[in-house]
């Protein structure tokens, strides 16, 4: 089994030391690595990304810095070109990294949520297009993100809406400060109020192999989640072969997934064993 890592861009021949110490553990156990250069891909030049990848390298998953759906799949041809192949083809990596392709799956496990597309460049939605899906979600408050990311740091200003009275401007300003990085649309979450620390939940086929801190705070002692099989079930509906899945506690004390993710592009936690993963994704069939 083979797996693509970014590489330092700084030293090209060299794994990005964000992600050496997985690479490590992956060299380790006997693993294949190649590098792929991100800033090429992203730049819109993947066959150039992936000129290190040696002819013929087999299937692989790869490990490194987010991108967008539209990149990936240009790295998936790019790659496909010079016999590697990806074990997370492209529709699956995009219905795992956007909110849209996973949301019919986790439904009833995550807080309710209207969808509201964009064009690229497109200003953000205003009157009834924005008011009108939000007022089906109820009167608890909202929380506005695009398909991938939200403004959580920002969290008054472009996060969290008390009211439909303060959606058109918490969803003007997050659009504006996402700018070109902005991903998909709009999506507007009922606010539910949590408590604890998250876990971050890593499934290789549908099968859950790590659960730990989330990586923003990887010092906290997190407890194992009561839903698992029903996130489980989930998990294996959305048909993606390596997810991550996020939780927390509500006030009220019930489990809810708050994200979910393409697994290659999550990130670990600075305290947890980069082996744990290395050997789930060394093991399974290519």
């Amino acid at each position: 089994m083979g797996f693509l890592f970014c590489a330092d861009p700084l030293r090209p021949r060299r794994v990005d030391p964000h992600f050496a110490p997985e690479a490590l553990a992956v060299r380790d156990r006997g693993g294949r690595l190649a590098l792929i250069d991100h800033d090429a891909l992203v730049a819109g030049r993947a066959e150039e990304a992936v000129a290190r990848v040696p002819d013929g390298f087999g299937p692989v998953w790869y490990r490194g810095w987010m991108v967008r759906s539209e990149q990936y799949a240009a790295l998936e041809e790019a790659s496909r070109a010079r016999g590697c192949r990806l074990l997370t083809d492209a529709r699956a990596y995009r219905r795992a990294h956007e909110l849209p392709g996973w949301l019919d799956c986790f439904r009833e496990l995550t807080p309710r949520t209207a969808v509201v597309p964009m064009a690229p460049g497109e200003r953000a939605p205003s009157g009834e297009r924005l008011t009108r899906p939000a007022g089906g979600l109820g009167e608890a408050g909202f929380v506005v993100k695009d398909y991938v990311k939200s403004r959580k740091h920002e969290w008054a200003e472009a996060c969290y809406a008390p009211g439909l009275d303060a959606l058109e401007r918490v969803a003007a300003r997050f659009v504006e400060l996402q700018g070109e990085d902005l991903t998909g649309g709009l999506v507007i979450r009922r606010f539910e109020r949590f408590t604890g620390a998250q876990v971050r939940v890593w499934w290789v086929d549908g099968e859950a192999v790590f659960a730990g801190p989330h990586p923003d705070s990887p010092d906290e002692a997190v407890e194992q989640p009561g839903i698992m099989g029903e996130v489980r079930e989930a998990v294996r509906s959305l048909g993606a072969r390596f997810v991550t899945t996020d939780l927390v506690r509500r006030a009220d004390g019930l489990w809810r997934v708050i994200e979910a993710g393409d697994g290659q592009v999550s990130d670990w936690p600075a305290t947890a064993d980069p082996g744990v993963l290395a050997d789930a994704l060394l093991t399974v069939e290519g």
